[in-house]
């Protein structure tokens, strides 16, 4: 087991003030713009960019630390969407439509960055670096979901350090490919398909088919346990056997982000940690501390907030609601 100790950061969103408060929070300094640890490396889970008021200031800050060796990072699914925007097809089009909807979620960095810029080609350049998994066999990192079927799906689509080849990343952005499939589920998480003829209704109306699923529960044995975001509608799903098992049995803790979970943070499960608290709807930017544990420790996570939801850090440490 290593000595060295990890600072594993959820999902940012272009919230840089808030980074920089979390990472001195965990007692890194910022020499010549970068920030750093001697003992302990920050761990970045994706998600860095997209919704956020300063997304370039988090690209500059993540990636410093990055090449600076101070930091590490991994792909996620909006740095991955970035890449199948900017990336060109073989019919004149582009990976990812650039339809409405999709200029839409992607509008901020696109300004942000001055699409086509110098600055927005080495930020796709940089997203294309970075590894789909991290996996230290004493701890595991990724996006959204382990799973090693889909990992042994990529593995003639990356290189020995877990990052996309060139021709591997044009495979895994072609919709309809088993490899885009497996990406999907790395990334984005897996979505189980109802049975024929069940369906639920999503809070805009819609007719859905498939509910996201609760991968890091060992009990989520069922569609009604596993499915995540219909709390209201649990009802209406069948509690049948799910005919896919993701669950996860490693004995190595896996960190992960991407779920949106809400509240104060707390541990997902003793073997798995969600670090995604919502930042970007004014939750909480959350980090754990880790050094070498087997079994997670709720008094290792570190968060803070907004600085215009909440009120400075005091010297003792806590954190008190500005108007409360």
């Amino acid at each position: 087991m290593s000595a060295q100790g990890y600072d594993v950061i959820g999902d940012i969103h272009g919230h840089a003030d808030t980074l920089r408060r979390l990472l001195i929070e965990l007692n890194y300094s910022e020499h010549r713009g970068i920030f750093g640890r001697e003992d302990r490396k920050a761990i970045f889970l994706g998600d860095l960019i997209d919704r956020g008021p300063d997304q370039k200031e988090v690209l500059r800050i993540a990636r410093c630390m990055c090449e600076a060796g101070t930091a590490m990072a991994v792909l996620g699914n909006h740095e991955f969407n970035a890449v199948a925007w900017a990336m060109t097809d073989d019919n004149g089009g582009f990976l990812r439509a650039h339809s409405e909807k999709n200029r839409h979620q992607h509008a901020e960095f696109l300004r942000q960055l001055n699409e086509g810029s110098s600055d927005y080609w080495a930020a796709i350049d940089w997203f294309k670096s970075l590894p789909v998994w991290l996996d230290f066999r004493a701890f595991r990192v990724v996006h959204a979901c382990w799973h090693e079927p889909s990992m042994w799906v990529l593995q003639d689509c990356i290189d020995e350090n877990q990052r996309f080849t060139k021709e591997g990343l044009r495979k895994a952005l072609q919709q309809g490919s088993e490899v885009h499939a497996a990406t999907e589920i790395l990334l984005k998480g897996p979505e189980q398909p109802l049975p024929i003829g069940v369906f639920y209704s999503d809070k805009d109306g819609r007719e859905r088919q498939e509910v996201r699923i609760r991968w890091w529960d060992a009990n989520a044995t069922t569609f009604r346990k596993a499915a995540i975001g219909v709390d209201d509608k649990l009802n209406e799903l069948p509690d049948f056997e799910l005919p896919t098992d993701f669950r996860y049995f490693g004995s190595a803790p896996v960190f992960f982000g991407h779920y949106w979970m809400d509240g104060e943070p707390t541990l997902t499960s003793g073997n798995a940690a969600c670090l995604d608290f919502s930042i970007a709807t004014h939750g909480c930017l959350t980090a754990y501390r880790w050094s070498g544990e087997r079994e997670l420790l709720s008094s290792n996570l570190v968060h803070v907030r907004a600085q215009s939801h909440f009120a400075p850090i005091s010297c003792c440490g806590t954190r008190r609601a500005a108007n409360s």
